[in-house]
């Protein structure tokens, strides 16, 4: 059975975009007689609010969407994310990484007089792996100090570990991944106990998830999800990547944009049937 999600963080209002992504997922679980979930990412305390989980689904039910319950709040699964975490620390994946932003870009300043100057990942530049080969006794030391810390992939153990990878898109077909790519990605940090990799990862897995659905935006990262997935021993569902909207200027929809929120279509006498006119209507599937 099909088993599908719309998985948004509470960080303001839903907007164009979100009504395109969650009508997508919707109906490709119903087209497949499966189940529609709704998931709230708000691991991040710092930006995440309740007013706007009550919005979403507010939003979601105007749109004429029904998900199945309970609905999913990573903030209250926090456990989930530390036994994937200490799963990965027992196979000596994780490193602690002492660096603040300052930290790396200054040494990213100085590779660029290196023979090997840092390289750009699909996040931007990779981690120059200043921490990695620290001594057991350093990472103690400097954990035991209070200094703030993060925690990374060793992404070169890591791929080691699993070997080629692969994942099935619907539209583009199997696709290879490449997760080395991202170089060492921060898994978990004090103020948010899981990246943002792992916990969709983890929760996919747990939820039964067998279609995961989302924007072109995020194709690449799927080679992480991947990665995880192989690493943690979770089964891989599969793929469909879907196209990303934009404004008349060619600007992808975001919360900023404060007018085409659905909370403000919908004060202004939009209807259901309207609002999705305007992201193209509603995806068929079959």
């Amino acid at each position: 059975m099909i088993v599908t999600r719309f998985a948004p963080s509470p960080t303001g209002f839903l907007h164009l975009g979100h009504a395109y992504s969650a009508a997508f997922a919707w109906q490709k679980a119903r087209h497949g007689g499966g189940k529609f979930l709704l998931r709230i990412e708000d691991i991040d305390p710092t930006r995440c609010r309740d007013e706007y989980i009550t919005a979403i689904e507010e939003d979601l039910a105007w749109l004429g969407l029904a998900w199945e319950r309970p609905v999913r709040l990573q903030s209250r699964h926090f456990g989930d994310y530390q036994a994937a975490l200490d799963k990965l620390r027992g196979k000596n994946l994780l490193y602690p990484c002492f660096c603040s932003r300052k930290d790396i870009m200054a040494e990213i300043a100085d590779s660029g007089h290196a023979p090997h100057p840092a390289s750009q990942g699909p996040e931007g530049v990779v981690y120059p792996g200043i921490c990695r080969h620290l001594s057991s006794a350093e990472r103690e030391r400097r954990m035991e100090s209070g200094m703030p810390y993060c925690w990374r992939l060793d992404m070169e153990r890591a791929m080691k570990s699993v070997g080629e990878l692969n994942w099935l898109d619907e539209g583009r077909g199997a696709m290879a991944a490449n997760p080395q790519d991202f170089g060492d990605i921060v898994l978990a940090r004090k103020e948010t106990p899981a990246s943002y990799h792992l916990a969709v990862t983890v929760d996919d897995a747990l939820q039964g998830v067998t279609c995961v659905t989302r924007g072109e935006d995020l194709l690449r990262a799927t080679d992480v999800h991947r990665l995880l997935q192989a690493l943690l021993e979770l089964p891989a569902p599969f793929y469909h990547h879907h196209r990303l909207l934009t404004d008349v200027a060619g600007r992808r929809y975001a919360k900023r944009d404060k007018a085409m929120t659905l909370r403000a279509l919908r004060e202004n006498g939009a209807s259901p049937s309207e609002v999705m006119n305007m992201v193209g209507g509603w995806p068929v599937f079959g």
